[in-house]
């Protein structure tokens, strides 16, 4: 789960945060007690040889133990019924020689002590002060305890706002999921998806419904593509059924005119459905995309094109060329645009009418000598199965232009249709240029 995965990292990242400057503070507490208890110490060394000098001893402290360490290494409490401090050999050191200072740790009857041995001025022998830690202990056991229950607190505290606080920043991608599970199950794209906010949780969720709406519109013209296909082909088919049909039933007693003619029906019926099937294949898997995108000549295709119709067709194609810039487009998919344009000006021009292709830049025309497009038709002739008044009768599927507009928006370009000056239209295309290297 996110929001745990997530708690659980602000939680170390809480915890590690205390646990440095806690271990940083109680090693200067420590320290700082080490150098009280050694001050304290000291003072109390010097107290002690004051009052022997006075002869007025210091009044006894209960944590600590004074003892006179003679010359000779022997000992003289200074206050009665005290534990005697073990006498070490630097601690003789001092006393016999009256001179210096040595402090160590020592355990009296299982208690810790400092113990400062101090030479008196006089050079008989030194002072022996012992401290028991206990003192230390306590504050170094208060600190600890204090500091634990402060870290537990700190920390607990952290972990539940930081769960309240993502809790409240991960409702909208939890609605988001909530949203991507229901159109997963229902297959319903046109699911409302949650407001998108600034953040990068906005970010994902205007990404995803963009997503989604790429998806929906991609289903709605598979299904009209679907509808258009399916009464575009059933013209075809319902007449060669026909024709066969027909054939079927007079069985050889046709006069073979009109047995030519139906003959004749079926190939001109079979071909034109073997076109539109595979345009509508082309149109709907648009093989083109596998290529990769690169500096393509227009004016080179142009002309492959026309040396191509010219020998299909006898027409006179002519191609020209004004400042032309290379375009970043998938070869294929631009030759492919630059036939159909071709083919549908070879189409709707008159018999023995030229076609000419012009390239200016980064667009390409075709240009035909035929009836023209109405201005209203101008943007629908790129729509699919489209027919302009009085062109029902003429032979094609209705989607060479379509095509055009698919593989063009494909690599970033756009179509256009207009009135040529002289008569007859103008249709073609405009591409990115390809980067300069």
């Amino acid at each position: 789960m996110l929001r745990t995965r997530i708690g659980l990292v602000v939680l170390a990242s809480v915890l590690l945060a205390i646990a440095v400057p806690v271990t940083a503070a109680y090693r200067g507490v420590s320290t700082l007690v080490a150098d009280q208890l050694d001050r304290s110490l000291d003072d109390r060394a010097h107290t002690v040889l004051a009052g022997l000098d006075l002869d007025r001893l210091p009044p006894a402290r209960p944590d600590t133990v004074e003892q006179l360490l003679l010359p000779d290494g022997t000992t003289r409490p200074l206050a009665p019924g005290g534990p005697a401090l073990p006498v070490s050999a630097r601690a003789r050191e001092v006393a016999r020689t009256g001179q210096g200072a040595h402090q160590e740790d020592a355990t009296v009857d299982g208690t810790p002590y400092g113990v400062l041995t101090k030479a008196r001025p006089d050079g008989q022998g030194a002072v022996m002060v012992g401290q028991t830690y206990a003192g230390a202990q306590t504050v170094d056991d208060a600190f600890l305890h204090r500091i634990a229950w402060t870290s537990a607190a700190a920390a607990a505290g952290s972990a539940l706002l930081s769960w309240l606080v993502l809790g409240r920043i991960l409702r909208p991608v939890r609605r988001l999921a909530r949203a991507a599970e229901h159109i997963t199950t229902t297959r319903d794209l046109a699911t409302p998806l949650p407001a998108a906010g600034r953040d990068e949780v906005g970010r994902l969720t205007r990404a995803f419904e963009a997503m989604v709406g790429a998806l929906r519109r991609s289903r709605d013209q598979q299904q009209r593509l679907v509808q258009d296909a399916s009464h575009e082909l059933r013209t075809p088919l319902t007449s060669v059924r026909g024709c066969a049909e027909l054939l079927q039933r007079a069985r050889g007693r046709l006069a073979p005119a009109d047995e030519e003619q139906i003959l004749a029906t079926l190939v001109t019926e079979t071909v034109a459905l073997d076109e539109l099937v595979r345009e509508l294949v082309e149109l709907a898997t648009d093989q083109q995309t596998a290529e990769d995108p690169e500096p393509v000549d227009l004016p080179a295709a142009a002309e492959d094109s026309a040396r191509r119709f010219r020998r299909r067709t006898g027409r006179e194609i002519t191609v020209t060329a004004e400042r032309p810039v290379p375009v970043l487009a998938r070869p294929r998919a631009l030759q492919r645009c630059v036939d159909n344009l071709v083919g549908n000006a070879v189409k709707f021009s008159p018999d023995g009418a030229p076609v000419e292709i012009h390239v200016s830049g980064t667009r390409l025309a075709v240009r035909d000598h035929g009836p023209g497009i109405a201005p209203g038709d101008r943007q629908a002739v790129f729509e699919r199965f489209f027919r302009a008044a009085g062109t029902q009768s003429t032979p094609g599927s209705g989607l060479g232009l379509a095509i055009v507009h698919d593989l063009v928006a494909a690599d970033h370009g756009t179509v256009f249709a207009t009135a040529a000056p002289s008569g007859g239209a103008e249709v073609g295309f405009r591409l990115p240029p390809a980067p300069e290297d």
